[in-house]
C-alpha cells in the first residue's frame, strides 16, 4: 500500500506502508523518483533519474506539504 498525500504538477507525494519507521516521503515524477527524510529536518535521502532542477522542485513541494505529510503519516501508522 502506498497512500498518495498530494499531487502537484508532474509530482506525486506518497509513502509505502511499513517501509521503515522514520518519517519520509517518496516523490514520483515521470522521469524518476526521490525520497526525502522529514526528520530531523527535510533533506534528500535518495534519487533516481531526476535532474538537479527536478530535485529542487521536489524539495520545495515537500516543504510546502510538510504538515500534510506528517499528518498523513501519523494517521496511517497510528491507525
Amino acid at each position: 500500500m502506498s497512500p498518495t498525500i498530494a499531487r502537484e504538477g508532474p509530482f506525486r507525494l506518497f509513502f509505502f506502508s511499513r517501509e521503515e519507521p522514520r518519517i519520509h516521503v517518496h516523490v514520483a515524477h515521470p522521469d524518476g523518483e526521490a525520497k526525502f527524510w522529514l526528520t530531523p529536518s527535510i533533506h534528500l535521502a535518495t534519487s533516481v533519474r531526476l535532474s538537479a532542477k527536478q530535485l529542487r522542485d521536489a524539495e520545495e513541494i515537500v516543504c510546502r506539504y510538510e504538515t500534510e505529510i506528517i499528518d498523513a503519516w501519523n494517521r496511517h501508522f497510528d491507525a
